[in-house]
């Protein structure tokens, strides 16, 4: 098997357009973040933090002031400073005060009495994705082989709905990810949520409300992206079939050039040669397919230490409304799709 190769030309590691504001020259993700860092100081992007006396140091030798002139500053642009109540009054933060003095507290006045005349309701969704979130920002992760790397890069990834239809650039993303360069294929392939992965195996007509015990993604796990020529079958577990293999042996008899295969489970982002903003293919179910759009690649700023588990996160969730019953105007839990069972 044979996976995507590190480029040694040194342009060719750097991103740049291959159709004007559409998609980039293919560029090897892993030579990208080495030629980033190559570029920046360890202090950029290292976990470890400076302590004041040293920051204060840098910092006045980089704005070329004195230590003196640095004190001062540090007085009067102190976050003791930067306060629109009394001293021996503790404020709400999360509350704007009235008539408020400093530009940004103005416009986040503006801001906040506009949002609360909206009266726009969050729906489960969004609500379960603000408490995820409250409930892993600034966690430090439980294992040291868990935390990001240093100097990670980050991708961002739509992920398209099953759809063939002419008017491709009226269609949103069905959600659209954040991955970093140590993520490997197949655990993005575990954050896609796709109907055609729930559905259910059975009969169900006697018992339409019961949990079923399976559904699809739990029966048929082959599925493989389609990267710049290389297929990446999901290998994992005994009942995983090579479904590319169909694919290949037609291009090889109708002499298309060859493709290869390698495993997503054994590929990481980083290993990657991809173009930005150019379509590529997620298939999964026999032929359920997904167009995957990598729209951006950049270095990871310097935070905190982060988990890979946490860090893999939904941007983006787009939503569709469910079919509704003609006849009675309600939400409808089995629709049925055969003419002879449906009497309208």
């Amino acid at each position: 098997m044979a996976a995507a190769k590190e480029s040694t030309d040194l342009n060719a590691n750097i991103p740049d357009y291959e159709y004007a504001d559409v998609n980039t020259k293919a560029f090897h993700i892993g030579s990208f973040r080495n030629e980033w860092l190559k570029r920046l100081k360890p202090s950029s992007y290292s976990y470890e933090r400076e302590d004041e006396d040293t920051f204060d140091a840098n910092f006045a030798k980089d704005m070329g002031i004195s230590a003196e002139t640095m004190a001062d500053l540090k007085s009067v642009c102190s976050v003791d400073s930067l306060r629109c109540h009394p001293e021996d009054q503790t404020p709400d933060p999360d509350v704007v005060p009235e008539d408020p003095t400093l530009k940004t507290l103005i416009q986040r006045k503006k801001k906040q009495d506009h949002k609360a005349s909206l009266k726009l309701t969050k729906n489960r969704h969004s609500l379960y994705a603000d408490e995820l979130e409250r409930l892993t920002f600034g966690r430090e992760p439980d294992a040291v082989t868990d935390i990001i790397p240093e100097g990670e890069v980050i991708l961002t990834i739509n992920v398209y709905y099953p759809a063939i239809i002419d008017k491709f650039s009226y269609i949103r993303p069905h959600m659209t990810l954040l991955m970093t360069g140590s993520h490997s294929l197949a655990e993005l392939r575990d954050a896609i949520c796709c109907v055609s992965d729930l559905q259910v195996c059975g009969e169900f007509s006697s018992t339409p409300d019961m949990a079923p015990d399976f559904i699809s993604k739990d029966h048929f796990k082959s599925a493989f992206f389609f990267f710049e020529g290389v297929f990446y079958n999901d290998m994992r577990f005994p009942e995983c079939q090579d479904i590319s293999m169909t694919t290949i042996e037609w291009a090889k008899a109708r002499n298309f050039p060859p493709y290869s295969q390698s495993k997503m489970e054994d590929t990481r982002f980083a290993d990657l040669t991809v173009k930005v903003g150019f379509p590529y293919l997620y298939c999964h179910q026999g032929d359920c397919e997904h167009l995957v759009i990598i729209t951006d690649v950049s270095g990871r700023p310097r935070t905190p230490r982060s988990s890979r588990q946490r860090f893999l996160s939904h941007s983006q969730n787009c939503k569709e409304w469910p079919q509704e019953c003609e006849k009675a105007l309600k939400m409808s839990t089995w629709p049925p799709n055969s003419p002879d069972a449906n009497p309208i």
